[in-house]
């Protein structure tokens, strides 16, 4: 059965355990991920489709059927599952993506390895990801690819698939052309994104920055600009942009940019803070810490997150103020999401030197300054720290929006507690009542933990509530692929 709507995301939207010898398809254990977030769309819509990889020892025999039905708590649809080799997912992703995409897109020019990427393999790996696509899509229906990864799938869904709508949602940061052109592959992605028909951003900065790269490269002329709302202006903040570009024209075609930041389920969240379990282990963790103030870190290990330069401001704090000792502790959890490429492994390396440092220097039998932790929490334990924690401590030195900060915020039913936040997440431009960080800056680091940390309590709750009706008015129900109607199959577009 063709689909009205195919999703194109890398990975499976489900996950594979096993249980009694046999492979068993479990849905995502927390509601805010991409995944759920993406699945949650298949309700409005006939039927829909969703293309992911899945690695195989034989790509010509994978052993596994390569398209499946679904029927789980999001509806029925269809996944199709492109056997890859181990070595074709290296080289797409863990090296071209992530060693030379990635560092790009967060601004790491210092980081960004090019001798290894096999170009040629990222190209059959799209192309592939086209095909699937191209296969399983009705006419006129809406295909929404996500993420730099695929950044090819458009050019070669467009010529196969004309008559398809082509949308592309990037979840990072997209940087200014001085870092972008970096990229030696740059015209031929930028050729790719002009082929959609939308392409979707958390942010304006980010929008404003892929039409200055695209115009560098080709002859793209800007058909509109708008302002940009005031819910999307912080002002003083890094990434903020008061106006961007809605439509620009290229080789004849109009295309959309849009920006559509991704909220999370504050519905689902808020019942979750406040079921008698949450609640009860949230005091049972305020028992524990008797006087001592929580500031919690939450993130994955990686060098855009900030997770060193926390400890090290930490550290700072303690040394500098003797009277916080024994009154202070940071609970630090820093989850490994690549636990086979050497970069993040020596970033973890980092954080647990730099924690044990910090527990050997200030740590006393009673008290121990920092608690690192290095796996995944359940979500509903997440929360229950969420809800105890006077201080949620976000401070990535680039991220494309960040939704860990607006997971705090929704957990905190209470009305109390302070979130500081780096000036260079996209959540920051939302999120204005924030008390602002420059992760690059030491001694805004230190100052604004210390004045997060001493902040009394009417201007807690009124940042709060600021901060709560910020998260309310943008949820994950709100999010949608920019222009293009998921119900309008027979809106057709054009041919490039």
């Amino acid at each position: 059965m063709s689909s009205d709507l195919v999703i194109v995301y890398h990975r499976q939207p489900y996950e594979e355990v096993e249980e009694n010898g046999r492979t068993v398809l479990r849905e995502n254990a927390s509601p805010n991920g991409i995944v759920p977030t993406l699945k949650s769309f298949f309700g409005g819509v006939r039927h829909g489709a969703w293309v992911a990889w899945k690695l195989a020892e034989d790509i010509d025999n994978p052993g596994f059927e390569q398209k499946i039905e679904i029927d789980d708590s999001y509806g029925q649809y269809s996944v199709s599952r492109l056997p890859l080799s181990s070595d074709q997912v290296r080289e797409f992703y863990h090296v071209t993506s992530k060693e030379a995409f990635w560092p790009i897109l967060h601004a790491f020019k210092e980081r960004y390895n090019y001798d290894p990427v096999d170009w040629q393999n990222f190209r059959d790996v799209n192309q592939r990801f086209a095909v699937a696509a191209a296969e399983e899509a009705a006419r006129g229906a809406l295909v929404w690819i996500h993420d730099y990864n695929l950044w090819l799938v458009p050019g070669y869904l467009r010529s196969i698939r004309p008559d398809v709508r082509i949308a592309f949602f990037h979840h990072t940061p997209f940087p200014s052309a001085d870092i972008f052109n970096v990229l030696p592959w740059r015209k031929e992605i930028v050729a790719s994104l002009l082929a959609c028909d939308d392409v979707g951003f958390h942010i304006p900065r980010y929008a404003a920055n892929f039409v200055s790269v695209a115009r560098s490269l080709f002859d793209v002329d800007v058909a509109q600009r708008v302002r940009v709302p005031d819910r999307l202006i912080s002002e003083g903040t890094a990434l903020t942009e008061r106006v961007v570009p809605t439509t620009i024209s290229y080789d004849n075609r109009e295309i959309a940019v849009s920006v559509t930041p991704v909220g999370v389920d504050v519905d689902f969240i808020e019942e979750r803070a406040r079921a008698p379990e949450a609640e009860a282990r949230a005091a049972e963790i305020r028992a524990e810490l008797g006087e001592a103030k929580l500031v919690l870190s939450v993130g994955r290990t990686d060098y855009t997150k900030g997770g060193v330069q926390q400890l090290e401001s930490f550290e700072r704090v303690l040394e500098a103020h003797p009277e916080l000792r024994g009154k202070l502790r940071l609970m630090h959890v820093s989850v490994s999401a690549n636990r086979n490429m050497t970069v993040y492994e020596e970033v973890q390396n980092e954080i647990e030197q730099a924690a044990g440092r910090i527990n050997g220097r200030f740590g006393s039998l009673d008290w121990q300054p920092v608690a690192l932790i290095s796996r995944a929490i359940p979500f509903t334990e997440l929360v229950a720290y969420y809800r105890a924690a006077d201080v949620a401590w976000i401070t990535p030195l680039a991220d494309g929006m960040n939704l860990l900060c607006k997971e705090f915020v929704a957990s905190r039913v209470d009305g109390d507690g302070v979130l500081v936040l780096s000036e260079f997440a996209g959540a920051a431009v939302e999120l204005s009542d924030a008390v602002i960080a420059n992760p690059f800056s030491h001694k805004s680091l230190d100052r604004t933990i210390l004045q997060s940390i001493s902040m009394e309590e009417p201007e807690r709750r009124l940042r709060m509530e600021g901060l709560r009706a910020s998260v309310h008015q943008n949820t994950v129900r709100d999010w949608k692929p920019g222009t293009l109607r998921l119900d309008a199959p027979e809106q057709m577009i054009p041919a490039a």
